[in-house]
């Protein structure tokens, strides 16, 4: 594969999940190469001076930041973010263009489906709200993006997984039903976009220690596992990620889509059951 440069005037990133873990890893990543960075977040108090930390270390790097706090799941707020950059990307020549889009929005419901007491187990709601911030949120973005006429033949999509699509644990069901989907909707866009040049692919990061694992009850146990299988004897860093979509977005390569690329030193292919199907 040829490099293929980028063009600061030209080319964005939109990150779904700025703010941390591997969206941050990935913006940050991008910018250092020249991409412009489009950052979608959803963040109050704390968290709004790490966002702008991660803007200015985008602006050192020469690149623009246009960062929009808002709930990446609601249809208003979104339907407004792209309003606003087709606003700013009107009139540029040469023409501006997404040229990179990830989802990587980690929000989602923690709680068994069955419980003994009515108010623990998993509810209606919370399985809907999962799904749809989890997984059917990338359909709905790459629509309007789309429509919006915001991508460009050669414009490559990514959906962050997880083997949690595979595998089962305590609390994780409707995350893991999440991810399934997906995983499903990242082959379908890339079907149906196949024809306008743009891909899309998945990417099954193995275990890695960002805000989203740590919200996992027994997350321990999945970092002892994941030590135990990964060939290397470590968990995979933010920084694996970010270096690997760099790599595939900076590159003349235009043929791989609708994949799952397993990007864990090699923790799935050791992974033969759960961590938690023993006692």
């Amino acid at each position: 594969m040829a490099y293929k440069p980028v063009n600061k005037d030209t080319d964005y990133a939109l990150i779904l999940g700025a703010s941390s873990g591997f969206g941050e890893a990935v913006a940050l990543e991008l910018a250092k190469e020249g991409f412009n960075i489009i950052g979608i977040h959803m963040d109050r108090g704390t968290g709004l001076q790490r966002v702008d930390q991660i803007i200015r270390q985008i602006q050192e790097n020469g690149a623009e930041a246009l960062f929009f706090n808002i709930n990446a799941a609601a249809e208003k707020k979104r339907t407004e973010t792209i309003e606003s950059i087709q606003k700013t990307f009107n009139g540029s020549s040469p023409q501006k263009h997404i040229r990179v889009l990830l989802h990587s929005l980690a929000f989602g419901s923690l709680a068994p489906y069955f419980h003994s007491d009515p108010k623990e187990r998993l509810t209606h709601k919370q399985m809907e709200m999962t799904l749809h911030v989890m997984a059917h949120s990338l359909v709905y973005w790459t629509q309007d993006l789309f429509y919006a006429d915001l991508f460009r033949k050669g414009s490559k999509i990514f959906a962050m997984t997880s083997s949690g699509s595979l595998r089962v644990m305590p609390y994780y069901g409707a995350v893991s039903a999440a991810k399934a989907a997906l995983e499903s909707h990242i082959r379908q866009i890339a079907m149906e976009l196949a024809p306008y040049g743009i891909t899309a692919n998945s990417i099954r990061a193995g275990a890695t220690y960002t805000p989203a694992l740590r919200k996992i009850p027994g997350h321990e146990t999945i970092i002892d596992l994941a030590l135990s299988q990964v060939p290397a004897k470590r968990l995979t860093q933010p920084a694996d990620i970010s270096k690997f979509i760099l790599a595939l977005v900076t590159s003349d390569e235009s043929w791989a889509t609708g994949n799952i690329f397993n990007v864990d030193g090699g923790e799935i292919i050791t992974a033969y059951h759960s961590p938690f199907s023993k006692k």
